[in-house]
Protein backbone atom coordinates (compact mmCIF):
# COMPACT_ATOMS: atom_id res chain seq x y z
CA UNK A 1 0.00 0.00 0.00
CA UNK A 2 2.54 2.66 0.92
CA UNK A 3 4.69 1.41 -3.01
CA UNK A 4 1.26 2.74 -4.47
CA UNK A 5 0.94 5.74 -2.69
CA UNK A 6 4.62 6.48 -3.20
CA UNK A 7 3.58 5.59 -6.91
CA UNK A 8 0.74 8.02 -7.06
CA UNK A 9 2.55 10.85 -5.46
CA UNK A 10 5.13 10.48 -8.10
CA UNK A 11 2.72 10.68 -10.83
CA UNK A 12 1.12 13.96 -9.68
CA UNK A 13 4.27 15.40 -8.91
CA UNK A 14 5.43 14.59 -12.89
CA UNK A 15 2.23 16.02 -14.00
CA UNK A 16 2.67 19.13 -12.15
CA UNK A 17 6.34 19.69 -13.19
CA UNK A 18 5.38 18.70 -16.46
CA UNK A 19 2.69 21.24 -16.66
CA UNK A 20 5.07 24.15 -14.99
CA UNK A 21 7.32 23.75 -17.24
CA UNK A 22 9.54 26.75 -19.00
CA UNK A 23 7.78 28.06 -21.84
CA UNK A 24 10.80 28.09 -24.08
CA UNK A 25 9.87 26.85 -27.39
CA UNK A 26 6.37 29.00 -27.26
CA UNK A 27 8.40 31.93 -26.27
CA UNK A 28 10.74 31.26 -29.37
CA UNK A 29 7.99 30.43 -31.90
CA UNK A 30 6.27 34.00 -30.88
CA UNK A 31 9.33 35.80 -31.43
CA UNK A 32 10.10 34.04 -35.03
CA UNK A 33 6.39 34.43 -36.08
CA UNK A 34 6.83 38.49 -34.63
CA UNK A 35 10.30 38.70 -36.61
CA UNK A 36 8.37 36.86 -39.96
CA UNK A 37 5.85 39.59 -39.76
CA UNK A 38 8.12 42.35 -39.55
CA UNK A 39 10.10 40.94 -42.50
CA UNK A 40 7.23 41.69 -44.81
CA UNK A 41 6.16 45.27 -43.56
CA UNK A 42 3.81 44.61 -40.89
CA UNK A 43 4.25 47.50 -39.52
CA UNK A 44 3.38 49.22 -42.17
CA UNK A 45 0.12 46.96 -43.64
CA UNK A 46 -1.29 45.66 -40.50
CA UNK A 47 0.18 48.33 -37.53
CA UNK A 48 -2.53 46.94 -35.09
CA UNK A 49 -2.19 43.58 -35.24
CA UNK A 50 1.56 43.98 -35.22
CA UNK A 51 1.50 45.76 -31.51
CA UNK A 52 -0.99 43.37 -30.71
CA UNK A 53 1.18 40.49 -31.10
CA UNK A 54 4.31 42.48 -29.83
CA UNK A 55 2.23 43.31 -26.56
CA UNK A 56 1.32 39.32 -25.65
CA UNK A 57 4.82 38.56 -26.45
CA UNK A 58 5.91 41.56 -23.65
CA UNK A 59 3.03 40.00 -21.55
CA UNK A 60 4.53 36.31 -21.74
CA UNK A 61 8.08 37.79 -20.95
CA UNK A 62 6.49 39.49 -17.63
CA UNK A 63 4.40 36.76 -16.84
CA UNK A 64 8.03 34.18 -17.22
CA UNK A 65 10.29 37.17 -15.12
CA UNK A 66 7.15 36.20 -12.35
CA UNK A 67 7.41 32.62 -12.47
CA UNK A 68 3.80 32.27 -13.97
CA UNK A 69 4.77 29.87 -16.53
CA UNK A 70 1.19 28.87 -17.38
CA UNK A 71 0.00 32.31 -18.38
CA UNK A 72 3.49 33.01 -20.08
CA UNK A 73 2.72 30.17 -22.24
CA UNK A 74 -1.12 31.25 -23.21
CA UNK A 75 0.52 34.57 -24.20
CA UNK A 76 3.20 33.32 -26.22
CA UNK A 77 0.75 31.00 -28.45
CA UNK A 78 -1.76 33.97 -28.39
CA UNK A 79 1.41 36.34 -29.79
CA UNK A 80 2.65 34.22 -32.31
CA UNK A 81 -1.31 33.47 -33.26
CA UNK A 82 -1.39 37.69 -33.69
CA UNK A 83 1.52 37.56 -35.06
CA UNK A 84 1.01 35.12 -38.08
CA UNK A 85 -2.41 37.08 -38.78
CA UNK A 86 -0.03 40.21 -39.05
CA UNK A 87 1.65 38.46 -41.35
CA UNK A 88 -0.90 37.53 -43.65
CA UNK A 89 -2.99 40.75 -43.67
CA UNK A 90 0.51 42.75 -44.57
CA UNK A 91 0.96 40.21 -47.40
CA UNK A 92 -2.57 40.89 -48.29
CA UNK A 93 -2.35 44.75 -47.90
CA UNK A 94 1.20 44.55 -49.55
CA UNK A 95 -0.26 42.97 -52.67
CA UNK A 96 -3.26 45.21 -52.93
CA UNK A 97 -0.80 47.97 -52.89
CA UNK A 98 1.38 46.31 -55.57
CA UNK A 99 -1.48 45.82 -57.80
CA UNK A 100 -2.93 49.40 -57.74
Amino acid sequence: MRQLASIALGLVLGVTIGCSRLPTQEMSDARQAIAAAREVGAPSFATAEIQNAQRLLDEAQSALEQGDYDRSRERAVAAKKAAVQARKQALNEKQQVEQD
